[in-house]
């Protein structure tokens, strides 16, 4: 095996570029190395003028997301040697504004995510002394996975609808309000049907099904967007046959 690895990292310095170039760098080729360590590298040794994303190098806070070699990773849970003998590029995940070098602006996604309503919402919370909400293997089996999302934004670099309908809510927000319409202690379903059936919703998926392929936790968004598909048409037709105070968001 080389001793080395050549990394061709996207560059944008908004300051001097008008569009990104690459670099090439060298960095130690070692067994358990991750591309985010050779970013780091690159920092410390080679060039410390690059920017770029990392916090827990665990594949748990989502923040070292990136392009390698044209496919949205976590740099902290992609290694050199699946790559070698190189080069390996490395790029901003798509579909986002470039900041700097790696780093882009999510706050599309971030005001976005309100909008569904990702927490718990109950219509009368009850006493504590009766304590807290209890639920079932299988209660907590119907949302789990998506409750695994940890906002790193593959899915929506991967996301062809995202990448032409920037009004597109995307596969994370709709998963994440899923986590919330499936779990037997909400009775916020109705509160979020709104925004969810929206033409920039669920209906705007074509489920290309990347935004799956993509998400290192399997947390299945397509799978989301496709189950609530079918729980706004029931509620459609529910809408047509029952009087309005006979209704109720359903799951």
């Amino acid at each position: 095996m080389a001793d080395e690895i050549t990394l061709e990292v996207a560059r944008y310095r908004p300051e001097l570029d008008t569009e990104p170039v690459l670099e090439s760098y060298q960095v130690p080729l070692r067994e358990h190395w991750a591309v985010l360590d050779g970013l780091t590298y690159i920092k410390d040794h080679l060039d410390g003028t690059l920017s770029f994303r990392w916090s827990c190098r665990m594949g748990i806070c989502g923040s070292c997301g990136m392009t390698v070699n044209g496919d949205p990773q976590l740099t902290c849970a992609t290694f050199l040697t699946d790559y070698a003998p190189g080069p390996i590029r490395v790029e901003p995940l798509r579909n986002f504004p470039v900041i700097r070098d790696l780093v882009v602006d999510i706050s599309d996604f971030m005001e976005k995510l309100p909008n569904v309503r990702p927490w718990l919402i109950r219509d009368v919370d009850s006493p504590l002394e009766q304590g807290e909400y209890l639920q079932t293997p299988e209660e907590l089996d119907e949302y789990k996975a998506f409750s695994m999302c940890i906002n790193c934004m593959l899915c929506y670099s991967a996301c062809p609808v995202y990448a032409l309908e920037p009004q597109f809510i995307g596969p994370a927000a709709i998963a994440l309000a899923q986590r919330y319409n499936l779990d037997s202690r909400d009775e916020g379903a109705e509160e979020r049907r709104e925004v969810l059936s929206s033409p920039e919703g669920i209906w705007a998926c074509t489920f290309v099904g990347e935004c799956s392929a993509a998400c290192p936790k399997d947390v299945d968004p397509a799978a989301a967007i496709q189950r609530y598909k079918l729980t706004a048409a029931t509620q459609a037709v529910k809408d047509l046959l029952l009087p309005r105070g006979a209704r109720r968001g359903s799951r």
